[in-house]
C-alpha cells in the first residue's frame, strides 16, 4: 500500500541557524534537502506516478496469468519438436526430459517413436503410451508403473530392473525384451508376445498371464512370486530356465 503522508514543513532558517553555529554549513545543506523533500511531497504529480506504477504491475500480473495457457502450449510444442527431431537416432537428445515433462502435464504420448533411444532411468508413471515404439531402446531402471503400453513395440527393449507394476501390456510385442529383475506385479499381459524375453529374477506377482500369446524361448529362471501354474504352463509352451544366460 502506498504511503502518502505529507512531510512536515521545514523549520525556518532564522530559527535553525542559531542552534549549533559550528554545524551551520551542514545544517544548511540538510535544510535545503528538507525543503526539496517537502516540495516534492506536496506535488500531486508524483502521487499519480506512484499509482500508475502500481497499476502497471497489476496489469503485468493479469497478462502473465492470462497468457499461461499459451506458454504451456509453447512448452509442449518444443518438447514434441525435441522428440520428433531425434526420431530413429541413438542417445537421448533431450527426449527423456521432453517425455517426462509432457507426461507430468498429462499429455498423451500415444504413438510416440523413441526406438533405439537411451532413456535409462526415465520416469513415466501412468503414461499413455499405446501403440508407441520403444524398440531397442535402453530403459534400464525406469519407472513406468501404471502406464498404458497396449499394442506397443518393445522388441529388444532393455527394461532391466524397471518398475513395471500394473502396466498394461495387452497385445504388446515384448519379444527379446530384457525384463530381468523388473517388478511386473499386477501387469496385464493378455495377447502379449514374450518370445525370447528375459524374465530372470522378475517379480511376477499377480500378473494376468492366462492369455499370453507367445512365451517360446522366454527365460524364466529365478522368477519371483509367479502365479500358480504359470511356470509349468510357460515351460510346456517353450520357455526355458537358464540362470547363466548372457
Amino acid at each position: 500500500m502506498l504511503d502518502h503522508h505529507r512531510p512536515r514543513r521545514p523549520t525556518p532558517w532564522a530559527e535553525l541557524k542559531g542552534r549549533h553555529p559550528a554545524l551551520r554549513p551542514f545544517l544548511a545543506v540538510d535544510w535545503l534537502w528538507q525543503w526539496l523533500a517537502w516540495l516534492l511531497g506536496n506535488w500531486s504529480f508524483l502521487q499519480v506516478l506512484e499509482y500508475l506504477g502500481s497499476f502497471s504491475v497489476l496489469i503485468a500480473v493479469i497478462f502473465w496469468f492470462s497468457d499461461g495457457r499459451h506458454r504451456v502450449q509453447q512448452r509442449h510444442y518444443e518438447a514434441w519438436q525435441v522428440i520428433n527431431t531425434a526420431e530413429g537416432k541413438g542417445g537421448s537428445g533431450g527426449r527423456m526430459d521432453a517425455l517426462e515433462e509432457l507426461n507430468a502435464d498429462h499429455v498423451a504420448l500415444t504413438g510416440v517413436d523413441v526406438s533405439s533411444a537411451f532413456l535409462q532411468g526415465v520416469r513415466l508413471p501412468g503414461a499413455r503410451l499405446a501403440r508407441s515404439s520403444f524398440s531397442a531402446a535402453d530403459l534400464r531402471s525406469s519407472d513406468l508403473h501404471g502406464a498404458d503400453l497396449t499394442w506397443a513395440s518393445l522388441h529388444f527393449t532393455n527394461l532391466r530392473n524397471s518398475n513395471l507394476q500394473s502396466v498394461e501390456f495387452e497385445h504388446t510385442d515384448l519379444s527379446d525384451a530384457d525384463l530381468s529383475g523388473s517388478n511386473l506385479q499386477g501387469a496385464r499381459l493378455d495377447a502379449a508376445n514374450l518370445t525370447d524375453a528375459d524374465l530372470r529374477q522378475a517379480d511376477l506377482g499377480g500378473i494376468a498371464w492366462q492369455q499370453i500369446a507367445a512365451v517360446h524361448g522366454a527365460n524364466i529362471a529365478g522368477i519371483r512370486n509367479a502365479p500358480a501354474g504359470f511356470a509349468a504352463w510357460a515351460l510346456r509352451n517353450g520357455a526355458i530356465q537358464n540362470p547363466s544366460a548372457p
